[in-house]
């Protein structure tokens, strides 16, 4: 019970600091929080035939939206004895990260480790991070949820990455569940996915996600209207 309750209050804690540390809203990255993720996907695709989703398993461990600059963290396979000397590197970039980022991390071959668990969550959400999303898996999930902080995952699983990866420097090009991700990338999530926009794009990307945006949801009440998508599809040019 004690445990619990410690628990508990290091959650409320943690979720006052990470309030107070969100940063002044940045427009572009306002705007990305109010667009569908889908809208993204469909933007980038139009404009410049490229995919910048992730694969479907990588899922949010609760629902959640978010949308911020990416911090790139890659751990390399590797058995060895050293300790957590050889994953340091994962934990300066939480340190060292802007409020407001993504924090974003690819194991090598990584599916059965769990890439970070409460206490890195704990450290993000104080330190004001938007969001992690972990090309591997998570654990300590009862911790994670109570502190509400949006992850995603590509699965859930016990284990350390202790002794068996080795931290790569921190912000170089990394692929995370099949896009790459730059450093500075605007990293956008909702319950449909991850994107990755390149920071150069970022701009156009959003503008035209906003107007696929709007004429989804001018549809909606159309179809409600005159039962028909066939004819709202025709009227608006939208599926």
């Amino acid at each position: 019970m004690k445990r619990i309750l410690w628990m508990t209050g290091v959650a409320a804690a943690a979720t006052t600091f990470w309030l107070m540390a969100q940063p002044a809203g940045d427009s572009l990255i306002e705007g990305f929080k109010n667009v569908e993720v889908a809208s993204v996907a469909d933007a980038m695709e139009q404009l410049y035939g490229e995919k910048i989703y992730m694969t479907h398993d990588m899922r949010p461990l609760a629902a959640v939206k978010f949308a911020g600059p990416a911090v790139t963290v890659m751990l390399k396979k590797e058995e060895h004895k050293e300790g957590s000397a050889a994953s340091q590197g994962m934990l300066d970039a939480i340190d060292a990260a802007p409020a407001g980022s993504v924090y974003v991390m690819a194991l090598e071959n990584g599916l059965d480790y769990a890439g970070m668990g409460g206490l890195m969550a704990t450290a993000m959400k104080v330190r004001g991070l938007a969001g992690a999303v972990i090309d591997g898996s998570v654990r300590d999930t009862p911790q994670i949820r109570r502190l509400q902080f949006p992850v995603f995952s590509r699965g859930v699983a016990p284990s350390t990455t202790i002794n068996h990866f080795r931290a790569l420097p921190t912000n170089t090009p990394i692929t995370c569940a099949g896009v790459r991700v730059n450093a500075g990338d605007i990293v956008s999530a909702d319950e449909d996915g991850v994107v990755v926009v390149p920071k150069a794009r970022a701009a156009e990307v959003l503008k035209k996600a906003q107007d696929l945006d709007n004429t989804e949801h001018s549809m909606l009440p159309f179809i409600e209207k005159f039962r028909s998508i066939k004819e709202a599809v025709a009227k608006f040019g939208r599926i």
